[in-house]
């Protein structure tokens, strides 16, 4: 399989990664709004993300071409001896790539780039309702190790 290309997000890519997150929104509520992928939410969201030395947003690319996105959170803890953990959220695939391998090699990819951080773990989320993301992720080898909870302000 041909090599896919990882790169910072810049804001320029805010339609691509608006665009993927909306269509792939399971919620009830539908809060992203691929119409107005440059409002200052936005744009604020990902300056924010740029300038912070623990978040990395990335565009996946094959042949030049965005196919994919995923952000990368690293996180300093006490437990198990302070040991790094990478967060990746977002991974997003769009549909006409889905299928073929990117997203394994986006996680693997991902993992690789948590282990230069030194982080120790890399852990993730998923909506319950994405039971074919939750098998694709069991057969990368994660384990469904804790129950997740949201409390939202």
């Amino acid at each position: 399989m041909t090599d896919l290309a990882y790169r910072r997000a810049i804001e320029s890519d805010l339609p691509f990664i608006v665009h993927l997150m909306a269509i792939d929104d399971v919620g009830d509520i539908k809060l992203d709004d691929p119409s107005d992928p440059l409002a200052p939410a936005y744009r604020d969201a990902l300056a924010a993300i740029t300038a912070d030395p623990y978040q990395e947003l990335y565009v996946v690319e094959h042949g030049g071409v965005p196919i994919g996105t995923f952000q990368l959170t690293f996180i300093p803890g006490l437990m198990r001896k302070g040991m790094w953990r990478g967060l990746v959220e977002g991974v997003h695939v769009s549909p006409d790539h889905r299928n073929q391998g990117y997203g394994r090699q986006m996680m693997r990819w991902a993992a690789e780039r948590c282990r230069e951080r030194g982080c120790g773990m890399l852990q993730l989320t998923s909506n319950k309702k994405r039971l074919d993301a939750h098998r694709f992720y069991r057969a990368l080898g994660y384990e469904q190790t804790h129950e997740g909870f949201k409390l939202f302000l």
